[in-house]
């Protein structure tokens, strides 16, 4: 009977800690009251235009936009489900992605002006994904610090250990 109290409680927990994960969108991390930063996304969803994208890499890095755009201060320390994509900047041995850049487009940072910092997370991963496609989004978990950190392609004002990374999919929402 104990053996079941215990598996019982614990349920209970695991479903009740799982309560508090807040999907959240890329617009929530910009506060209502900040200026609006016009966003250059239009050429990278174009995939046909993929190979011209791609060589851009070797240009010169873009400045970033908004560079002291003010952050959401409230996120700080909720447990997140964040979609974007990925932006490797460590990988393991093994060839998985364990430190990296959570960005809301296809293509930021990599060949047009990084998107504010607000509107980037700095993710590490114990674990890390194996990252096959750069144009594949995930999905992020693990709690949010509102901490900004600098790397060689963008600063980012926030910070996550990432708990789970999954494949993004539209039945996911």
């Amino acid at each position: 009977m104990r053996r079941l109290w215990v598996m019982l409680s614990l349920l209970l927990a695991s479903s009740a800690w799982g309560q508090d994960l807040r999907v959240l969108t890329w617009q929530e991390m910009i506060p209502p009251d900040a200026p609006p930063v016009k966003l250059i996304t239009a050429p990278i969803h174009d995939l046909s235009k993929m190979a011209d994208a791609l060589s851009m890499e070797a240009a010169p890095a873009a400045h970033q936009l908004a560079p002291d755009a003010p952050v959401v201060k409230s996120l700080n320390g909720q447990r997140v489900r964040l979609p974007g994509y990925i932006v490797p900047l460590e990988v393991s041995e093994e060839g998985r992605v364990i430190e990296f850049l959570l960005v809301p487009y296809f293509g930021a940072c990599i060949h047009v002006p990084p998107p504010p910092p607000n509107q980037i997370v700095h993710v590490t991963s114990e674990l890390g994904v194996k990252v096959d496609e750069l144009y594949q989004p995930y999905w992020i978990e693990g709690p949010m610090q509102v901490k900004s950190s600098t790397s060689e392609l963008a600063d980012a004002g926030y910070q996550m250990e990432a708990d789970k990374i999954l494949v993004y999919e539209l039945a996911d929402q």
